[in-house]
Formats: C-alpha cells, sequence, structure tokens
C-alpha cells in the first residue's frame, strides 16, 4: 500500500487549511483505528488520544488557518499537517517541528521528507528560529530518517522512556541550527 497514490510528478505543498480539508482531517484524526496512531505517541493511552484528537478536530472546525500549523497535500488531497511550537523561553529561538501524514497510502514515498524540508525552511524564513527540532520515539524509524536525511542529527536520547505493546524505547530529539541549514 505505501505510496501507491503517489505519481511521482504530485508536488508536495504545504498549504493553509481551507474548509474543504475539515471532513478528511475529521475523520483521519478521530478514527481510534487510524494506523498513524501506532507511530505517533502510541505510547500515549488510546482513550487520551481519541478524546484529545476529538478536541482538536472541534478546535479546527471552529478556527481559521495558524502560521504555526499547515496542511500537507499532494495533488490536491490532504494527507497530513505540519506544526510548530516555540520552545521557552519565548524568544529563544528554538523551535519544535511535528509531521504526521494521516494517510498511509503516502507512507514510503518520500512525501514525509519533502514535507518537513519545506516546514524546516519555512521556519527559519518566518520565525526567529535559530535551532529546530524534531522529538519522537526511537520505534519511529521512518521520522528519524527522514530527519536526519535533512541534515538533522541526534541531540537527545532518553533510554527506555516509552512502553509500546509492551516494549521499552527510547526518546529522541533532533535538532538542526539554522546555519546548517543555510550551509546544505
Amino acid at each position: 500500500m505505501r505510496g501507491v497514490n503517489v505519481p511521482s510528478t504530485s508536488p508536495v505543498v504545504l498549504r493553509d487549511r481551507q474548509p474543504r480539508d475539515l471532513p478528511v482531517l475529521t475523520r483521519w484524526l478521530t478514527d481510534p483505528r487510524a494506523e498513524w496512531r501506532r507511530w505517533d505517541a502510541p505510547y500515549t493511552p488510546a482513550a487520551t488520544t481519541t478524546e484529545t484528537m476529538r478536541a482538536y478536530a472541534a478546535y479546527l472546525t471552529q478556527n481559521g488557518p495558524d502560521a504555526d500549523e499547515r496542511v500537507i497535500d499532494v495533488g490536491g488531497e490532504c494527507v497530513g499537517m505540519v506544526n510548530r511550537s516555540e520552545e521557552e523561553p519565548a524568544g529563544g529561538g528554538w523551535w519544535d517541528l511535528g509531521i504526521l501524514i494521516y494517510n498511509p497510502a503516502y507512507w514510503g514515498a518520500g512525501v514525509g521528507t519533502q514535507a518537513l524540508a519545506l516546514w524546516v525552511a519555512d521556519t527559519f524564513e518566518w520565525t526567529n528560529a535559530h535551532v529546530v527540532t524534531v522529538s519522537t520515539w526511537g520505534g519511529n524509524e521512518r521520522m528519524i530518517r527522514a530527519a536526519r536525511r535533512l541534515g538533522l542529527r541526534e541531540c537527545a536520547r532518553v533510554r527506555e522512556a516509552y512502553v509500546v505493546e509492551g516494549q521499552r524505547f527510547d526518546s529522541v530529539r533532533l535538532d538542526l541550527l539554522r546555519r546548517e541549514w543555510e550551509a546544505r
């Protein structure tokens, strides 16, 4: 199923959320059996994730686009989202980035790497970011590989921090400095 719907000519675009995206986002966010939940913080209890995602979907329907969130669009289809948040203290230049591709048909085709590259570039262009980070868990090897492809490097690892399906995994954080991005 990986990449079956992604023609090589379909560009990956980050764009503002539009009203037509809301049914798609709501469906993917609120489905307790969605495959993405196995990869995005699977150590969080499923009921908590479901409650959080329902509240988030409601928030999206009641609020307009946000400069710190974008839809990942492939060939006109909403396939996921990116987000960012400034780490404390505000104004310090540290931004943590997130990416989630809801539709598994778009996994393994480079869509995540392209979307993350666009998001890193956007973050450095439109914020005071001196450093960006990506935080994940050790079992999310696709996320770690995508970040490394773009030049992020591991900067923190908390060993055996999470339990997923009875197995212990590390917490992993990767970082990239503005000057490293610009030197690419």
